[in-house]
């Protein structure tokens, strides 16, 4: 009979594999994340999702390079190979222009997930690991399907302008560099209660994600109803609809004419708006691929 030490790991990064299987399976089956993998995505979408993403990696790698020389993450940090904050700034640009700083807005669902990796890096920097290891480890996953996905269905450049936050320019071997990752992870010298506490984030971590997805599937449901006919799109959806300009007045019921997002609807009518959820999606599937590998 074996014995419930010999069944039950203890490497984190199994601990993390087999504690958030559920949490994975959910996030791979939301709506957004479906119709993303499938290519039916507006571009309108895909811009917010990715608004949503260059809030997210902010903060998440403003709370990294705050941690960088704290025991309990500092063997994780690897801002030239894995940090997308420049990555996403391209990405904007290409679909925003020059000021895209201007053009866009953390949504709420987006704010709600940013408020926490700040907490977490401010006042338990052991529980970074979770947020750190849910994100990257699907983007170097199945992120790279996403990104397969939303430049067919988007018609986006072979030369990969508007899906930088994809490309890993530094890891010459994924696979390679996330053996390293889950070691580094394995070797911190966590208690089991620790332990439990960071799977129990990362479980949250899931949970933003798909809070954020499902604002996206919301706006694109609106941007399908609104906008039907051609138009320009003047909004990036590869992150969050939470950071669409024109999402978060609405969630704040300020929505106006003057807000951004109309341009946005406009622009969804077109076949890039099924850029947008492409893009969606893409984050979706990069945060539950993270589980497969």
């Amino acid at each position: 009979e074996l014995s419930l030490s010999a069944c039950s790991p203890t490497d984190l990064s199994e601990l993390l594999k087999e504690g958030t299987k559920e949490s994975h399976d959910r996030a791979e089956n939301t709506q957004f994340v479906k119709d993303f993998l499938k290519g039916r995505i507006k571009e309108e979408l895909f811009k917010l999702a990715t608004v949503a993403l260059h809030f997210t990696y902010s903060a998440l790698e403003e709370e990294m390079d705050r941690n960088k020389d704290n025991p309990v993450f500092a063997p994780l940090y690897f801002p030239l190979e894995l940090h997308r904050r420049e990555a996403l700034a391209k990405d904007l640009k290409y679909f925003y222009g020059e000021d895209w700083k201007e053009k866009i807005q953390c949504s709420e669902a987006t704010q709600h997930y940013v408020d926490r990796i700040h907490h977490v890096g401010q006042h338990e920097p052991e529980l970074l690991v979770a947020h750190a290891y849910t994100r990257y480890m699907g983007d170097l996953s199945g992120g790279q399907v996403l990104k397969k996905v939303a430049q067919r269905a988007l018609k986006l450049p072979s030369t990969d302008e508007g899906i930088q936050f994809y490309m890993f320019e530094n890891i010459s071997n994924a696979q390679q560099f996330k053996q390293l990752y889950r070691a580094r992870m394995n070797a911190l010298d966590l208690d089991k209660n620790t332990k439990e506490r960071i799977v129990e984030e990362a479980n949250r971590a899931f949970r933003f994600n798909m809070q954020v997805f499902d604002e996206l599937d919301k706006l694109g449901r609106s941007l399908t109803e609104e906008a039907q006919d051609g138009g320009f799109p003047v909004h990036d959806g590869k992150g969050d609809i939470r950071k669409c300009p024109y999402y978060a007045d609405k969630l704040a019921g300020k929505a106006g004419p003057a807000c951004p997002y109309h341009a946005a609807v406009a622009l969804a009518k077109q076949p890039l708006v099924q850029l947008v959820l492409a893009a969606c999606v893409a984050v979706a599937a990069g945060a539950a691929a993270w589980y497969l590998m």
